[in-house]
């Protein structure tokens, strides 16, 4: 599924199909509330470790209930996840949750900010996470969210106390905020920081608490609530016709890809969070009490906040441009103030209320999507001012030079338009995320920017401002330049104005398996991104492979246009593993990315450019059988590796399952998590299962404990209890315990040393009870932890095979993992010898 249709109607924003870059029209309604948060001077930092573990309810509370500057710092961004909505994995995954924690924003009203740390997977205890972190690294990008974003309370999502009891990652981020808590304010802590900040001392520490951290709610209500602090979470909003959970309910939906799209809640809900640091606040009901929030915090603010104070209390609902004057005239006194954080963070509201009561309509677009160095495009700028005042264009900017020079006066409703030409300078970066631009650590991104580090997405390359006159007061208002196009079924769309190269290439397969010395051809598709554009593509690899040309020419006509050039490798005589890089030359630039786009309608459209590589192996692995059924569960590329070592992979769509149907596989494989997210399955085990009772040998991928359809008593033959049991080190040692079994023998010998090279982890979510029927085969363990041997089971059923797997096969088989593919090839093998089903039964 591509796309993803979501319809949010609130006071404070809309967001639709392709609307996420949208600009949002806002009400009265939403104006006063804007104007209630620029006059509350306080900030709150909530601190977790994912994408989807933030708690929106109170971020929302903070943000649109307390009227605080709200900020929610995940340390990492959820590469390690898995997409319930597409095929995104690892980094591009990591880019897709970014902008749903952004669209969550959007919705909650708080901002977003990262660290540098990588989701490597499960982890079972902080200490291992902060090895692999690299503690000191991700502790420092912690201490500089702090000083930047300059929060007076923090609240943690996780208990630091309790190591071992949940995901590493989760006990980390708390230990960390605790740790940075006091280093912010320490100038001798990360002093290499302060040359573009300042230190800070938040003033309390909070633990977002709830009666599961208890075990109970019973043991709840017996704790010691002494320092505990509770609100009322459920409150309703009248101006925005929504409760607080609604809108929290509506954010947290925007994690998609992680299923977390749910029902509204309403009515009154509490929410707790217990003092680690600083004062206790008298009113239990108020994080801010004693913290002065108001505009008189800063010198010379007390004049400010008299007039934007009568705005708020005198505001008038029917024509917010009575108080325009007002506004500017706090505009000014406010570039006067010495606090550069407050004055930058004040402007900038300011500007966009200013911006609002005016009914100023501003846009800066372009009818292309992407761009190249060096090219020039048609700039389209855009005015109306939809108020009575005295409005004046004085000049239009792009990324600092002056475009537009000639004064207009934005008379009422009249729309200004003026199309410009720009060159886009040689000098300019290409569109991707920056985090990804340069390889990093198996925890954590490497960048080389240190501006960037903690920003959500890559700035913009270009920004138009509009330079304007308000009663002859100067306010530049800055807007991103983007794409607008129509559609006949969408209407009008915006989407992120991209620079990209003149051409990039893409090697199809990112993991070629070579299952024996024969020569395989390799179709590299180059795309042109601008008009005429030739060049060559020449492609690299390591020692023992031999390429029947390393170099092809190519020549494209039209932007958008691709050419497949097909190159012949021939693999080393004996077991290899390397990389195959594609490399396209345009005049003198070498290019050797791969461009992909990530489309989603509840999210802007995203460019990120990757490495345009494959790893190449070359294995020596037999296989039994050819005909490989596959039921997709929550979405993998398992059947596209089994196709690389010569299988024929057939998708089984679950409503065609029938009593006979299944009679023509050699295999029939369950995709991950196929029992929870296939309902249909519920209708068609008993086929599946009398399959494998006929001869056939049935594979069940890893599904989590219990949440199937109540229709299953259990998804074996036989009594199998699914726990929460994984080994989330990929070098654990691996035991086999079955030494004499086929499935380690047949067809091909299976050792420890196959184990070798897995990624991530081990496997997840283990049987730890099954029947006796049931023979386990491999043992293995993390440190300090009792073996579990249920990674790996089978059972004979009638007369043929079942089995179950908790290893993540669909982590290392496209990770070109060799041992992991010798091993599923004899799971395919089981009970068979090298004749096909078809075959046998044919015969």
């Amino acid at each position: 599924m591509r796309r993803i249709t979501i319809f949010l109607l609130m006071g404070i924003l809309f967001i639709g199909p392709s609307f996420a870059q949208t600009p949002k029209n806002h009400s009265p309604a939403d104006i006063f509330h804007e104007i209630q948060k620029l006059n509350f001077l306080g900030t709150a930092l909530y601190i977790a470790a994912h994408p989807d573990d933030e708690n929106t309810r109170l971020i929302s509370y903070l943000s649109n209930h307390v009227h605080a500057r709200t900020g929610y710092l995940s340390l990492t961004r959820g590469d390690g996840g898995q997409n319930l909505i597409g095929p995104e994995l690892r980094e591009l995954l990591g880019v897709l949750r970014t902008q749903e924690l952004l669209a969550a924003r959007r919705v909650d009203g708080g901002e977003q900010l990262f660290t540098r740390a990588v989701d490597f997977g499960y982890s079972k205890n902080p200490k291992e996470t902060l090895e692999i972190w690299d503690k000191e690294l991700i502790l420092g990008d912690v201490v500089t969210a702090i000083r930047k974003f300059k929060p007076d309370v923090i609240v943690n999502r996780f208990d630091h106390r309790s190591p071992g009891t949940t995901h590493g990652h989760h006990t980390s981020s708390a230990m960390l905020s605790m740790e940075a808590f006091d280093l912010a304010n320490d100038p001798k802590a990360f002093s290499d920081q302060l040359e573009n900040t300042d230190t800070w001392q938040p003033k309390r520490l909070f633990f977002n608490t709830s009666w599961w951290f208890y075990g109970s709610q019973e043991k709840f209500e017996q704790a010691d609530k002494t320092k505990l602090l509770n609100v009322d979470i459920g409150t309703y909003y009248p101006i925005l016709g929504m409760s607080n959970n609604e809108i929290a309910s509506l954010a947290s939906s925007q994690h998609l890809c992680q299923g977390f799209g749910r029902l509204s809640s309403r009515g009154t809900e509490e929410e707790y969070l217990e003092l680690l640091k600083g004062d206790l606040p008298q009113n239990k009901s108020d994080l801010f009490e004693g913290i002065n929030t108001t505009w008189t915090r800063m010198a010379g603010g007390t004049e400010i906040g008299a007039i934007l104070d009568k705005v708020e209390s005198q505001f008038n609902f029917k024509d917010p441009s009575v108080h325009l004057s007002d506004l500017v005239k706090a505009y000014q006194l406010l570039q006067k103030i010495n606090d550069d954080h407050w004055r930058e963070l004040k402007s900038k509201e300011l500007k966009a209320i200013i911006e609002d009561v005016a009914g100023l309509h501003l846009e800066a677009f372009t009818t292309q999507a992407f761009s190249n160095p060096g090219e020039s495009i048609e700039l389209n700028l855009e005015a109306v001012n939809r108020s009575n005042a005295d409005i004046v264009l004085e000049s239009v900017s792009v990324n600092g030079e002056k475009l537009l020079i000639e004064s207009t006066d934005l008379k009422y409703n009249e729309l200004f338009k003026k199309q410009l030409k720009i060159t886009i300078p040689n000098t300019t970066n290409y569109t991707s995320p920056y985090w990804l631009m340069v390889k990093g650590t198996l925890g954590t991104y490497t960048v080389t920017d240190s501006e960037l580090i903690g920003k959500p997405e890559t700035p913009r390359a270009f920004k138009a401002t509009f330079n304007l006159l308000f009663d002859g007061v100067n306010i530049p208002i800055t807007k991103n330049v983007s794409y607008k196009y129509g559609r006949p079924d969408k209407g009008e769309i915006y989407q992120p104005f991209e620079i990209v190269p003149k051409a990039t290439s893409m090697l199809k397969d990112k993991v070629l398996i070579f299952s024996d010395g024969t020569p395989k051809q390799i179709p590299v598709t180059v795309k042109a991104h601008k008009d005429h554009v030739s060049g060559k593509v020449r492609l690299e690899i390591g020692d023992g492979w031999i390429l029947d040309s390393a170099t092809q020419p190519f020549s494209i006509e039209k932007k958008g246009d691709e050419q497949t050039l097909v190159f012949t490798l021939t693999p080393p005589a004996t077991e290899n593993e390397s990389y195959l890089t594609s490399i396209v030359s345009i005049d003198g630039e070498n290019i050797s990315k791969e461009l992909v786009t990530i489309a989603y309608d509840h999210i802007p459209t995203q460019t990120v450019l990757m490495p345009s590589e494959a790893k190449v192996v070359r294995l020596d692995i037999q296989k039994a059988g050819q005909h490989i059924g596959y039921i997709m569960g929550a979405g993998d590329d398992v059947p596209t590796s089994l196709e690389q070592i010569g299988y024929t992979v057939h998708i089984i769509n679950p409503t065609d399952i029938d009593e006979n149907s299944l009679d023509k596989y050699d295999a029939v494989v369950l995709g991950i998590r196929a029992y929870n997210v296939v309902d249909e399955l519920s209708f068609k085990q008993r086929y599946i299962l009398e399959y494998a009772k006929n001869g056939g040998t049935v594979i069940v991928q890893y599904n989590t404990a219990g949440r199937w359809a109540d229709q299953f008593e259990n998804i074996a033959p036989y009594d199998l209890q699914i726990s929460r049991d994984r080994v989330t080190n990929e070098n654990s040692e691996v035991k086999i315990i079955a030494q004499d079994h086929q499935l380690v023998n047949y067809p091909n010998k299976i050792s420890s040393n196959d184990f070798n090279g897995w990624v991530q982890e081990r496997g997840l979510y283990f049987p730890d009870s099954w029947s006796k029927e049931f023979t386990p085969i491999l043992e293995m363990k993390d440190e300090g932890e009792k073996a579990t041997k249920g990674s790996l089971l089978i059972a004979p059923y009638g007369e043929g095979h079942y089995i179950y797997t908790g290893l993540s096969f669909f982590r290392e088989l496209p990770a070109g993992v060799p041992g992991a593919y010798k091993l599923f090839s004899n799971m395919l093998s089981v009970g068979k010898d090298n004749l096909s089903k078809k075959e046998q039964i044919k015969g």
